[in-house]
């Protein structure tokens, strides 16, 4: 009976002794997490949105760097002098940028507006470029040339050039096999084609100026002529009248082709822009649409 009193008394100890323990374990672990700061929970939800930018965007969301390969002379809109006589984009290497044209090889100077046609923005383009008399350029996505055929043929009725813009504005389209880009452009110019049957349709400009061999060897192979550009405001991230009208003013030179957007996003911006720099580039160049035969 003693031997067993002993036990006893020898287990309660040891557990005293172990909840002690543990409690000062505890206090320990709470006072250690008191002094480390709180780190933000990350959630990864897989929702895609429109946040960083419009629906169409003619830049890809990150540029190459100075150093890539892709980089051309026109993106830096250092005009046509660095873009060859021929107007043909160069890298910084001196190739071709897989023959696609910054430059409407003349002293004549383009204006280009992408992703069109859009109904509110479209028509207030036009409306501009008819108060001054100036021809543009209007490369097309075809979904849209689809949706609004009555747009499509108020620019061909104003004398405007119509250019190829890929059926849904994919800028990995130059990545795909020659059959689907091959249907991708001819899907497009169809819906053009919808609207105007005898529309000339001769140039080809890649979205986000994503240039690939094939899909400029396709874009030949179907009569049109690859088209890049000069001087660009990146009116599609939305900055303000008076950023892309300064841009385009200051970076503007004779047989330059300039880039804006009629459509892909909230283009008030570019619509207001273009009211401030038509006086003044009308008065230093004279502006073109493109031709309907590049050769």
């Amino acid at each position: 009976m003693e031997a067993v009193t002993r036990v006893s008394s020898t287990a309660r100890a040891a557990g005293i002794v172990t909840v002690v323990v543990a409690a000062l374990l505890g206090s320990a672990y709470v006072l250690g997490r008191s002094l480390v700061p709180d780190q933000p929970q990350r959630h990864a939800t897989g929702v895609t949105t429109d946040a960083d930018g419009p629906h169409y965007a003619d830049q890809p969301p990150e540029r190459p760097s100075a150093a890539s390969p892709s980089t051309s002379a026109s993106q830096n809109a250092a005009g046509p002098t660095e873009a060859g006589q021929d107007g043909t984009g160069r890298d910084a290497s001196g190739d071709k940028l897989f023959g696609a044209h910054t430059g409407t090889g003349t002293a004549r100077l383009a204006l280009t507006f992408d992703d069109g046609p859009d109904p509110r923005y479209t028509p207030q383009v036009l409306a501009t470029l008819r108060e001054y008399d100036v021809k543009a350029t209007f490369c097309v996505v075809g979904e849209n040339a689809q949706d609004h055929p009555d747009l499509i043929q108020a620019i061909v009725a104003d004398g405007h050039t119509l250019c190829n813009h890929s059926w849904h504005h994919d800028v990995t389209l130059g990545n795909r096999s020659a059959d689907q880009i091959r249907a991708d452009l001819v899907r497009t110019n169809e819906a053009i084609r919808a609207a105007v049957p005898d529309a000339a349709i001769v140039w080809y400009r890649q979205p986000g100026g994503a240039w690939t061999y094939p899909v400029v060897s396709v874009s030949q192979q179907l009569g049109m002529t690859p088209l890049h550009w000069s001087v660009d405001p990146s009116d599609w991230q939305a900055p303000g009248a008076d950023k892309i009208a300064s841009t385009v003013l200051a970076q503007a030179r004779a047989g330059g082709v300039v880039l804006m957007h009629d459509a892909g996003g909230d283009r008030q911006g570019t619509v207001d822009a273009l009211r401030r720099i038509l006086p003044e580039l009308s008065a230093r160049y004279e502006l073109e649409a493109l031709p309907t035969d590049p050769t």
